[in-house]
């Protein structure tokens, strides 16, 4: 007769935790096999972003960008929990979006794109943890109505935008804001009928 020891709940639930977590994070070919929309000026978008929220390790920042690259709407959070679970930075990245820009489900065909900084300590290599928030970056996005866009890490040796094999050293974790602003979208024109839209116009051809 054979003896042995059955796993006990806690660990089958671990267990079972630790596989869910696997399959909630994607891998560099995973992300470049996506179609993810390319950034035309990386560099403007990390030093913009960089500039406005100063992020230090541990920091992500959630940015939406209009078809021209210009800022919509942005908001910094830091990461709490100790495990990197794509559920739960889906959760906090489209909490966030919630929070700052409405989403653009009606919409057939998504206009806006979203992105993320995530200041970190190490280096610029791929990390589950970096799979995780790039998994919650595009289920936010999908659940949004937005264009999943670049996922950026920013580490002492620089920034890189994961994927597509473009970074640079400035700005990095440790540097001081650069005098270098992203250009943002104006605002929109208010909604107006009848005669107080001729009056808007008139006032603006007066100009």
């Amino acid at each position: 007769m054979t003896f042995g020891f059955a796993p006990s709940s806690a660990a089958s639930l671990s267990t079972s935790t630790s596989a869910a977590s696997a399959n909630r994070l994607l891998e560099p070919a995973e992300w470049a096999a996506a179609g993810i929309p390319l950034l035309r000026n990386p560099r403007e978008v990390v030093s913009g972003l960089h500039t406005r929220h100063q992020p230090r390790p541990s920091t992500a920042v959630v940015a939406v960008l209009d078809p021209d690259e210009r800022l919509l709407a942005s908001a910094s959070f830091t990461r709490r929990q100790a495990t990197a679970d794509g559920w739960m930075f889906r959760n906090a990245v489209l909490a966030q979006l919630r929070r700052v820009i409405p989403h653009d489900l009606r919409r057939r065909t998504p206009v806006r794109t979203a992105v993320l900084l995530y200041c970190r300590e190490g280096d610029a290599r791929w990390t589950e943890e970096d799979g995780a928030w790039m998994w919650g970056l595009r289920d936010a996005c999908t659940l949004h109505g937005l264009r999943c866009g670049a996922y950026i890490t920013l580490t002492r040796d620089g920034w890189q935008v994961l994927g597509e094999g473009r970074g640079g050293r400035r700005p990095h974790a440790d540097s001081s804001p650069e005098p270098f602003a992203l250009s943002e979208a104006p605002p929109p024109l208010p909604r107006t009928g009848g005669g107080a839209a001729s009056e808007v116009l008139r006032r603006a051809a007066a100009r």
